[in-house]
């Protein structure tokens, strides 16, 4: 059989030819269309995902062999990870224009293309991360067929816990199927979003085994090469199908399980949409109207029935003030109307000293007249609401941030007290890390709550942290409130279905029929179980093929 040809500088080169040309222009077209398409399919064209890894996994079989191999290696992931995360992550360029914090024109660009590009790269150093392993491990060990995808998988796993016990974090790849792929995402309850991201890094290995087959039939991976040409499929395929199909019959079958819900646990509950833009809410008008406009929505629920009303993150952009806090209109109104009220402000670490570093914060307004629960956010934005490093770069970059100082992140044993019981809280930004949700539901969360800014960013962000929020739902089985400022806000069952959504930038109210849950799914007692489990199997397989070997 002769050996297969590889294009190259230069004309053909046989395949055992060390010197690779670097730029191999097909090669990057197929990363970059794969990239392009994981980007794309947050939040509608999941399908695509069971797909678009497959350039990536491509990389592992090119031989490491010298200079050149390896710098394509690393090139490709790196065009991979770019045009996944980039395209995915472009909605940040929506910080653009800064002009209203007294930034010049030009330099409001300049600080949004280097907010996305930063960012990007982070996310494509995941991908960078995994070959980086994947080498190494592949190196030592001979890891060929079932065990090579089982080992990939892992690693894969493995990096992305990493990323999420990090501070910036969003493009799992498990995101890129909600909320329209519920089957599928049932397997949350399972493990957590570990268990979607696995699911797809799996499939796209098998596929990326039978492509490889398919071009190299001399390598031994397929074994009838006359039989692929005729039926375009292999063994790989197949199984890629085959476990395809058995992980979303197992979500179907979750899925399927009715909800039961007690009327004893309903709950009514308010949501006030502000739609207050962050430019103008941080002037001293802007203070008023927002207090305007929440009393206002706080009023209207409070006599339609509400149990509890919330408001977005940052609705009164002001330092509350425990002193005064008899003086204010909300808590006056909440003692009037006997519900109470979560709301969204800025809140001092120890809330009776002034002088301690301020927080974001959820406070729960009691008809007693007093603070009944508060939620500090835990994931801060970095930039926006904190500085990295401030006693070095704090005195260049303060002005990006909207506040006057850097804020101060709350503990990860939290959870918002209120008078109907425990609620799991997030503020924002934080719908992207689960171990958040998960442990306040371990720890009694009933209902969870989100409440978020979003201004000025487009309704793509919007639809991508609702995609988030959808995933949080089901992993803890319990249905959720969003509430937002410009939108999207929302209510989400255990399921994942949306039951009312609103419409970006309007102004709103909404009563929500909910309902408190004490299940706990497998996720919420054992957390991420499923990575240490993968890295222990493919250990256990590298270990048994290396003894047969």
């Amino acid at each position: 059989m002769k050996k297969p040809i590889q294009l190259g500088k230069g004309g053909p080169k046989k395949a055992d030819d060390t010197k690779v040309a670097l730029f191999d222009w097909q090669r990057w077209l197929w990363l970059l269309g794969g990239g392009v398409l994981m980007g794309i399919t947050p939040v509608n064209a999941w399908p695509l995902a069971w797909l678009a890894m497959v350039p990536l996994w491509s990389l592992v079989y090119c031989p490491l062999s010298n200079k050149e191999t390896v710098a394509r290696y690393v090139l490709g992931g790196a065009l991979w990870g770019i045009a996944y995360h980039g395209t995915a992550l472009s909605w940040i360029t929506g910080l653009h224009p800064l002009t209203w914090m007294g930034v010049p024109w030009l330099g409001s660009i300049a600080i949004a293309l280097f907010a996305w590009g930063f960012i990007t790269l982070w996310g494509a150093a995941i991908g960078l991360s995994w070959l980086g392993l994947m080498w190494i491990v592949t190196r030592r060990f001979l890891v060929t067929g079932v065990s090579r995808v089982m080992l990939g998988t892992a690693l894969w796993c493995a990096v992305e816990w990493v990323w999420s016990s990090g501070p910036l974090y969003w493009t799992s790849l498990s995101y890129t199927q909600s909320p329209s792929n519920l089957w599928l995402l049932q397997l949350g309850q399972i493990s957590g979003p570990i268990t979607v991201t696995a699911a797809i890094v799996a499939v796209n290995g098998l596929i990326a085994e039978g492509a490889w087959g398919y071009s190299h039939p001399s390598h031994g991976i397929v074994k009838n090469s006359k039989t692929v040409q005729k039926t375009g499929l292999n063994q790989w395929w197949i199984r890629a199908i085959g476990l395809f199909l058995v992980l979303h019959l197992v979500g179907w079958g979750l899925y399927a399980r009715p909800l039961v819900d007690s009327a004893d646990n309903k709950l009514s509950v308010g949501l006030i949409q502000g739609n207050v833009p962050t430019r103008e809410k941080l002037t001293a008008q802007g203070v008023q109207a927002s207090r305007r406009t929440y009393l206002a929505g706080y009023n209207q629920l409070a006599n339609d029935g509400a149990d509890l009303v919330i408001t977005p993150e940052g609705a009164i952009p002001q330092v509350w003030n425990t002193f005064l806090q008899e003086r204010n209109p909300l808590l006056r109104a909440v003692v009037e109307k006997g519900v109470p009220l979560v709301l969204g402000t800025f809140v001092h670490e120890d809330i009776e000293n002034s002088q301690t570093p301020l927080t974001q914060s959820l406070l729960t307004l009691v008809p007693e007249g007093s603070i009944g629960g508060r939620y500090k956010k835990v994931k801060l934005v970095p930039l926006g609401e904190y500085i990295p490093f401030e006693s070095v770069v704090g005195a260049v970059i303060s002005r990006l941030s909207p506040y006057g100082e850097s804020l101060v992140p709350g503990g990860f044993d939290q959870v918002l007290e209120t008078p109907l019981g425990p609620m799991a809280a997030g503020i924002c930004y934080e719908s992207a890390f689960a171990a958040l949700f998960q442990g306040q539901v371990h720890r009694g969360g009933q209902v969870i709550f989100t409440a978020s800014n979003n201004d000025p960013y487009p309704s793509r962000q919007m639809q991508q942290q609702q995609a988030q929020d959808v995933m949080r739902a089901i992993e803890n089985d319990r249905w959720m409130v969003r509430v937002t400022n410009t939108g999207i806000s929302g209510v989400v069952d255990p399921k994942g279905q949306l039951h009312w959504i609103s419409q970006p930038n309007t102004s709103v109210t909404y009563l929500a029929t909910l309902y408190k849950r004490q299940s706990r799914s497998a996720y919420v007692r054992w957390g991420d179980w499923l990575t240490p489990t993968l890295l222990a199997a493919a250990a256990v397989s590298i270990w048994i093929s290396r003894i047969a070997s």
